[in-house]
Parts: structure tokens; sequence; C-alpha cells
């Protein structure tokens, strides 16, 4: 039927497909009408958008979200979330610990703690740092996806009391999903008596992180600063490994430390509360140069070897070292083929032509165990 100053208006009994403009929200001004055609119209676009939804929800359900194969088919050495810096060129923090951990055998997902464009040795940089919502928003995300099960955590330079605080809440949560998560914390506090981040950042490693790292890799300074023991003598470096047992790690290497002349790494293994530590020593060839990223490399290289030999921290420690050291003679020989004195600058490591000497080091460096 018609009504006068309108358009033809279908009959209640006729099926309706909806317009173009009524799925798209289009504004589109309705002619006049009975009230009972527009209540029928309104009604079959409503239907209509209903069957709609109904066939989206039974079509998502047939197209199933696939596996995270690295969660459901996880590798032999395990799954790790590796947080800390991260620089466009060069390799220090996340672009020095991501690689080797991956030639190794882990899958390893990063959260870049800052992102500068070289590291900070440089005469400038730029870039962004992470704060502790941002951190935690990313950790939520993977949460809602049921991403979160890791059996390592890898942290590093971590520049804020409120950032350091997050990452104790991710330490929690990552345990709640896997209580055997293995927490290994290189504590970036400074090195040769320099303090690289804010003095309160101290107290919260001493009082919050270490009671819950299972391994720790300080160097000399910053184990000095975490026990309040000056380390001049390998007596000092064992008693300040006994300090950090008790208040939690089960490992502890000090990766780094200058000693009567000797660069030594000292390292302890408490396997059990009743037993003493298992502890020893290496001594390091020194190079007569100076690198950026190896703390980071090194403590990412003991995580990996210590993670196949996980009751000889000896071994995956003269592993590490051995392998440390080749990359480090190639860096120095090939800056010399590029004509420069490499004694005069810090130096990029280089990192992805080493890949065999990481992946396959042979042992040059040897422990030696405290009797």
């Amino acid at each position: 039927m018609t009504v006068a100053g309108a358009i033809a208006v279908p009959t209640p009994s006729l099926r309706l497909s909806c317009p173009p403009w009524w799925s798209r929200g289009w504004s589109v001004p309705l002619p006049r009408a009975p009230s009972c055609y527009l209540r029928s119209f309104f009604r079959e676009g409503e239907r209509w958008l209903l069957r709609r939804r109904r066939r989206r929800k039974r079509r998502g359900a047939a197209m199933a979200r696939p596996p995270v194969l690295s969660v459901a088919l996880p590798s032999n050495t395990g799954r790790v979330l590796s947080i800390q810096s991260h620089t466009v060129q060069g390799y220090v923090g996340n672009k020095s610990a991501v690689f080797p951990l991956q030639l190794l055998g882990f899958d390893v997902d990063p959260i870049n703690s800052v992102q500068f464009s070289n590291h900070t040795g440089y005469p400038t940089f730029r870039g962004q740092v992470l704060n502790g919502s941002q951190l935690w928003d990313l950790i939520e995300g993977l949460e809602e996806n049921d991403l979160l099960h890791y059996t390592h955590l890898l942290t590093g330079y971590i520049g804020s009391v409120s950032f350091l605080t997050t990452v104790l809440q991710v330490v929690d949560k990552l345990r709640s999903v896997n209580p055997d998560l293995v927490y290994v914390c290189d504590p970036v506090l400074g090195d040769e008596g320099k303090l690289y981040v804010p003095q309160d950042l101290i107290s919260v490693y001493q009082r919050k992180v270490v009671p819950v790292a299972t391994m720790l890799t300080p160097n000399q300074f910053e184990v000095e600063l975490l026990t309040g023991l000056r380390i001049t003598s390998e007596e000092d470096g064992l008693k300040a490994c006994n300090m950090l047992h008790n208040a939690g790690p089960q490992k502890v290497v000090i990766t780094s430390a200058l000693i009567e002349a000797k660069l030594l790494l000292i390292g302890s293994h408490k396997k059990a509360k009743e037993q003493p530590p298992e502890q020893f020593k290496i001594e390091i060839p020194k190079i007569p140069a100076y690198f950026t990223g190896t703390g980071d490399l090194t403590t990412a290289l003991l995580l990996g070897w210590s993670n196949k030999y996980p009751d000889n921290l000896e071994t995956a420690a003269e592993l590490a070292v051995s392998s440390l050291q080749a990359l480090l003679r190639r860096t120095v020989e090939d800056y010399k083929r590029a004509g420069f004195d490499p004694s005069t600058s810090s130096l990029e490591i280089r990192l992805i032509q080493s890949q065999d000497e990481i992946r396959s080091p042979e042992i040059t460096c040897k422990a030696v165990k405290y009797s």
C-alpha cells in the first residue's frame, strides 16, 4: 500500500533483507509511514544483525586459534623471558643475551627496559625508557593469551625503583604459573667503583630481589654493594658468596674480580641448606682492551650452560668463560684488521661472527675447586 507523501512500504508479511546502510550505521531519513510498518522493519533488522553475530560466532569456533608451539612443544632447554636494555646498534643487554641463548636452544622472549640508538658510551644517544606500568601491560597481554609459561626469567639493567618493583611482581606472576621458574638476576649496579643506577636501587636488590633469585651474577663492585663487604682477597669473595646464599640464591657467580693482580671468576653452588656450598675459581686471561656487553653475555651463557649442567656449576662456568674469551680474542683481531688500536677505546663485541664459539666452545679456562 502507499501513503500520501511517502514511498511504497512492504506489508508486514513480506520478509525483508537488511539494506546496506543498516549494517554500516548510516543515518538515512525515513519516509513517513504507519508506525506498525516501521516497527516491523526495525524488528526485522535486529533479527538480521542477531543472525549475523551467531554466524560469526560459529565461524570463530570452527577456526580455532593454533597453539603457540614454544608452549605446546617446548624445547628441551626451555623458554626464557629476558627483561634487559636494548640498543639499535651494538651488542649490550638483550642484544647481547638473546642470540646466544637462541644458539644454545632456548626460545627467548625479550622485553626491552630501555631502547636506545646506541649504548651510552657514545658521545650522544637517543631513545625511550619503559616504565613499570608499561611493563605490566605487556605481562597482562601475555597472560590474557595464556602465554606466561616460562622456565627462566633473566633480568639485567633496570634503571628505577618503580620498574624493579614491577619486575618483582613479574617474578610472582610467573611463579604462580610455573613454581619451578629459574630466576637468573644480573644486578647491574655499576663497575670499577662507578654507580650506574640511583642509590636507592641497592637496598631494593638487597631486601627484595636477592631473596627471590635462583642465580645471582654480580661483578666485584656489585657484590661489594650487595653485601657491604670489601673484596680484597679470595677469602673475601667466598665469604660474600656465603652471605648471598644465606639471603636466598642457590648459585652465586662473581663474574669478575681483580684480586692480587689476577682477574678471577668465583663461583659458589649451595645444593642443600644443610651442606656447605661447592666453591671454585677460574682465572680469566687478561685482554688489554675494554668491551661493552660482556657482563650481559656472561650471564646469558651461565644461564644456558648451567641449564645443561644443573648440578655442575664449574663446568657451566668453564664453558661460559671459554666461550667469552674466544669471542673477545676474535673481536680484538677484527679491530686490528680494520687498522684500529683496540686498546684506545671501548669495543663492540663480534657476537654474530662468534656463533661457533658460543654453540660449541673449546674449554680453555679450567675451574679450580676450593677445599
